[in-house]
């Protein structure tokens, strides 16, 4: 079950068919996923339809419709800037914008493979050829980020095809693979055991001595901050 606008929902059957995969609605068991559904939808109407028969109940006048780790007031702040920013139209793509971005990482990539081609591979060339095919690429990764996030064209199913062009024949990576962990870093960014970005914790320990406290307290036999036993 969650919460969306006070409206509690079972999501329980619906996670396997969600097409953000299942771990982002598991990530909001029991939760307020209010500012989350807002975020991930564009067309909350046409999504909103396939809600209703979900729907089981409503929350309680005295219980609060936002995340219980949350500070009221700051997140009125962010859902006020929020919709002042949807007014302002700062959310509506620039397409020239993109379409230059698109084709400036093809000319790069190109580039980095001629310089090789036509010169040769001693030092200089191959030096120029790989700078020129390393921003390519940094490139490339940034735009189908945008595009994974359906920030460049208005219907979902263009940004899918031309980031699957991009990361899938450009990159080398499955796009699949990148959206189901990237939606699970912006449905719960930066928490513990959610975000997939922190999954590297048993390698990394720059983060801090928070996380390595936490990890070094998950030893076999104690139990995690969910109250699970491991």
């Amino acid at each position: 079950w969650l919460v969306i606008d006070r409206n509690v929902y079972d999501v329980g059957k619906f996670s396997k068919k969600h097409p953000g995969g299942s771990r982002v609605l598991s990530h909001y068991a029991g939760q307020d996923a209010t500012d989350a559904f807002v975020a991930f939808h564009n067309d909350k109407s046409l999504v909103k339809k396939y809600l209703r028969s979900l729907l089981i109940g409503e929350l309680a006048p005295d219980q609060p419709s936002f995340e219980s780790n949350k500070k009221k007031s700051l997140l009125e702040d962010f859902r006020e800037l929020r919709c002042t920013i949807e007014k302002m139209g700062l959310l509506r793509p620039n397409y020239f914008f993109f379409f230059l971005i698109f084709l400036h990482l093809l000319v790069l990539d190109a580039a980095s493979w001629l310089t090789v081609w036509y010169f040769g591979i001693s030092l200089v060339p191959f030096v120029a050829g790989m700078l020129l095919f390393t921003i390519a690429q940094i490139q490339m990764g940034w735009f189908q980020h945008d595009l994974g996030h359906c920030s460049v064209f208005r219907k979902p199913r263009w940004n899918r095809l031309l980031q699957i062009v991009v990361i899938n024949v450009l990159k080398g990576l499955p796009a699949s693979w990148w959206n189901h962990l990237h939606n699970q870093h912006h449905a719960k960014p930066n928490c513990f055991h959610k975000d997939p970005d922190l999954n590297m914790h048993p390698l990394l320990f720059s983060l801090g001595k928070t996380l390595s406290v936490e990890v070094s307290m998950e030893m076999p036999g104690k139990a995690d901050f969910n109250g699970r036993k491991l």
